[in-house]
């Protein structure tokens, strides 16, 4: 394949709970499972081409970028930014600020990743707050939570903007066709919620461009209420940890009874692969990680504990990203808005 034609994914190396042996490891099988992508590996150059030796592949789909220091999650992220500049993580951002880069995947401090996101990559112009989105499962699918850790004092504005950015994503991405778009509430009425929420449920009402459903309490998330679900990060942010140990507690609770008696354990060999064949459906690692949306550049942050598969899938998920155009897509709408405001001013 043309070098031209490449996908090219900046992976920061050396960050997560699990790098660089997990993270060496899903480049290397992201590479395998497509043709179009080339990563650009950021780290201890000794340390990742021992574990390189490991694994036969294309070489050419595959660089190292030398960068002799590491992120740890506790730092400060705006002092680790300005400080470590030969860090992995500025390393990878920094490759995809001069164009080196379509995207950067990282599952190292998510503080730094945001903060460098917007100062090294920076947002598209008339972007107020770039939201970081995860996909997660429901009961039909997949919905988009928008946002769930990047800004946690958003203003009725941002969340227009997010209602709008993920609109785009889950149409372009996902595929779904003209996708419902619900704010998080603690009713269904209107006159419900919060400040932020009263302010913005009118906003997201009459906004012609998007498929605005109303009001979705959390409860109603896992069902598939809503393909874009709209809150600041703070919520976001409660919502995902929830679902995630919701998910975990189950696990363990259902293990635990289909392990309680022989009986028990007959019918759980019975049952195991329709099980096993339903469970998978909800598993996070499979959407990859969660992008920022708004920047310049692809930015993809996936969980610090993170193994090969979901960062594989972190990688290539943006193959699809770069080839629907999607900051094009999301520069457009943007911009119509801007000229549309300007014009009723």
């Amino acid at each position: 394949m043309d070098m031209g034609e490449y996908v090219k994914v900046a992976v920061d190396a050396m960050g997560g709970d699990n790098a660089p042996v997990e993270i060496v490891k899903g480049a290397v099988e992201a590479i395998k499972e497509s043709d179009k992508v080339k990563v650009y590996l950021t780290g201890r150059e000794d340390v990742l081409k021992k574990e390189l030796a490991q694994y036969t592949y294309n070489q050419e789909q595959m660089e190292i970028v030398p960068a002799s220091e590491v992120i740890e999650t506790a730092e400060p992220p705006v002092m680790a930014i300005r400080k470590k500049k030969d860090s992995s993580l500025v390393k990878a951002l920094n490759l995809v600020k001069d164009g080196t880069c379509d995207a950067y995947v990282s599952a190292g401090s998510t503080g730094a990743t945001l903060v460098g996101g917007q100062v090294i990559v920076g947002r598209i112009k008339g972007v107020e707050r770039p939201p970081l989105a995860p996909l997660i499962p429901t009961a039909t699918g997949c919905s988009l939570l928008i946002d769930c850790g990047a800004n946690v004092d958003a203003r009725p504005s941002h969340l227009v903007q997010f209602a709008k950015m993920g609109s785009v994503y889950m149409e372009n991405i996902v595929g779904v066709k003209n996708p419902r778009v619900g704010i998080v509430n603690i009713g269904a009425e209107e006159e419900k919620g919060n400040a932020l929420v009263k302010e913005t449920f009118p906003l997201l009402k009459n906004c012609p461009d998007i498929n605005f459903i109303g009001s979705v309490e959390a409860r109603d998330i896992p069902a598939g209420a809503a393909d874009v679900i709209v809150c600041e990060a703070f919520v976001g942010n409660v919502v995902l940890k929830t679902y995630e140990g919701v998910g975990l507690t189950l696990m363990k609770k259902m293990k635990e009874g289909l392990m309680s008696s022989f009986r028990s354990k007959i019918g759980a060999l019975l049952v195991k692969p329709a099980l096993k064949e339903t469970l998978k459906a909800f598993d996070l690692e499979q959407y990859g990680g969660a992008p920022l949306l708004g920047l310049k550049g692809l930015v993809v942050k996936t969980h610090g504990s993170s193994k090969a598969n979901e960062i594989k899938n972190s990688i290539l998920q943006c193959i699809a990203f770069s080839e629907q155009k999607i900051n094009e897509k999301i520069k457009e709408k943007i911009m119509t808005d801007e000229v549309v405001s300007g014009q009723e001013n």
